[in-house]
């Protein structure tokens, strides 16, 4: 957590750095930008699991029986935020491979930098889930603080929210507007420019995970 933002983790870690280095720069081809994220995303999931609660489970190991600790509680559900979050699911799916997956379809009006929702479709049972929300850019917030709104809505109380790089904006308005959702992510980032992009960031990460820059 930081003193500004205290919903907020930056993971330090010197391989995120390093790799979120190479994520930033424009010599990173599309390729490389794709096995990068998906490898940054895997250590963010970490960080964001780190509190999920376990149970003794009676084990017999090749020595002798033992109890050793498993997973207990809610099952897991992960809701990407379309498009760019799906760059972010294949690694997180190598570390959490019995997730369900939720998506969530919104684009930013360009003029306005409000969300528009196009897509809704998670698990009918998503209410008794945690539900950690993936999208590798919190830029304004807005399309984060509405994904969360209808993740609320569809009775979900256990939330969190993975993002590469997160702006000061983005985090003050999901603080604002839902400061009981702890956001991980690998960097704070400077500010927003005027057209509401990470400053200095990477660029649009849809456009860099699918190679339509």
């Amino acid at each position: 957590m930081t003193a500004d933002f205290p919903n907020l983790t930056v993971v330090h870690h010197p391989l995120v750095q390093h790799k979120l280095t190479w994520l930033r720069s424009t010599d990173t081809n599309t390729d490389s930008f794709r096995n990068l994220l998906r490898e940054v995303s895997q250590m963010l999931v970490y960080e964001a699991t780190r509190d999920l609660p376990t149970e003794l489970q009676t084990i017999t190991t090749p020595i002798t029986t033992m109890d050793s600790p498993v997973i207990s509680g809610k099952k897991l559900c992960l809701v990407s935020i379309l498009r760019a979050g799906n760059g972010m699911l294949d690694g997180i799916l190598a570390v959490l491979p019995l997730a369900r997956v939720g998506h969530i379809g919104l684009y930013r009006d360009p003029e306005t930098l409000e969300p528009v929702e196009y897509y809704f479709k998670v698990p009918a049972d998503i209410a008794e889930r945690q539900v950690i929300v993936v999208d590798p850019m919190l830029a304004t917030g807005n399309s984060a603080v509405a994904a969360i709104d209808r993740i609320k809505e569809a009775g979900c109380a256990s939330i969190k929210l993975i993002s590469l790089l997160a702006a000061p904006e983005g985090v003050a308005n999901m603080l604002q507007h839902h400061p009981d959702v702890p956001i991980v992510t690998a960097a704070l980032d400077s500010h927003l420019n005027e057209h509401g992009y990470i400053v200095p960031g990477l660029g649009d990460a849809g456009d860099r995970i699918f190679g339509t820059v």
